[in-house]
């Protein structure tokens, strides 16, 4: 099987950073995880690699889609197989590197995705018309009713994950969460997870929303707003839809960006709570241990030579 190496953590903690070292270690080459790299059009709030970064190491997934554009789990699986395919073939390490969790679980493992328009059947298209008439709280309820273990594991307002859900419900009249217990691997992964005490990673991304102020986030942030209407995917992304408001002078700047920084820091605790439940990650704190590198580096060793 396949072996591949994939870097997870809350946002923030320096995964980009730490990637592009390992990569230079190991002749490897990125493919991005994060569900919003892919767009051209946004790279501050995303905080997509430098065009610096991807001169050293090339980058895979980035810079590939306009946000006008539609963009799911499914087709994340396919760019990073073939990524993963071109990479092994030119004889690099593929290294993934994000912290969309479902995306990484996905790609890693074969799971039946089940994504509304997969088929072209009335199946996706009648939950896809219930979630119009009746909106994300009903279909969750919905999935509830279905399958209440599957429900607890999606938020009420991600209606792909619920419409997926149920899509698959429907299609093979087997419980959504029964069929995620049997799942079968793609790729052999190492699944390297970077955190460190709440507080120290809390205020990096406190900075961070800083830093992507002053690079000029409020400005990428108007473009998304602007363009909401047309837009397939962008708008869900931390990092705009809290500004929202702002431009619309319901809230003063100050106000809009500690919106930002909360939500920032609660997905990085939804993100810490999927990775901690979902995928086999073996975690080292880049923050408090000065051996972390030299640690990881000697676990990569072991991987690639089992």
């Amino acid at each position: 099987m396949q072996k591949i190496i994939v870097i997870v953590g809350p946002t923030a903690v320096g995964k980009s950073d730490f990637g592009l070292k390992l990569a230079q270690a190991f002749d490897g080459q990125i493919i991005s995880g994060d569900s919003m790299q892919i767009y051209q059009e946004v790279a501050i709030g995303t905080a997509k690699p430098s065009k610096a970064d991807q001169a050293q190491v090339k980058h895979y997934l980035v810079d590939e889609k306009s946000i006008f554009d539609s963009y799911s789990v499914k087709d994340f699986v396919a760019g990073a197989n073939d990524a993963i395919k071109e990479i092994t073939t030119n004889h690099h390490l593929p290294i993934v590197v994000g912290g969309t969790g479902f995306y990484i679980n996905a790609l890693i493992n074969k799971m039946q995705l089940g994504e509304p328009g997969e088929y072209k059947d009335s199946v996706a298209s009648e939950w896809e018309e219930f979630l119009a008439k009746w909106g994300p709280q009903k279909l969750w309820d919905e999935l509830n009713q279905k399958d209440p273990v599957a429900a607890q594991k999606i938020a009420v307002q991600n209606s792909r994950r619920t419409l997926r859900a149920l899509t698959v419900i429907s299609r093979t009249g087997k419980l959504f969460s029964a069929q995620q217990q049997h799942i079968e691997r793609r790729y052999n992964a190492l699944i390297i997870g970077l955190n460190s005490d709440r507080q120290l990673v809390y205020n990096r991304i406190n900075h961070r929303v800083d830093k992507m102020l002053a690079a000029g986030l409020l400005d990428e942030a108007k473009f998304v707003y602007d363009h909401r209407k047309q837009e397939k995917q962008a708008i869900q992304a931390i990092g705009y839809k809290e500004l929202f408001p702002y431009f619309e002078g319901e809230q003063g700047l100050s106000d809009a960006v500690a919106k930002l920084k909360q939500a920032s820091r609660k997905y990085a605790k939804r993100q810490l709570t999927y990775f901690k439940h979902q995928l086999p990650v073996e975690w080292f704190d880049p923050l408090n241990d000065p051996d972390y590198q030299e640690k990881i580096y000697k676990r990569v060793n072991e991987f690639l030579t089992e």
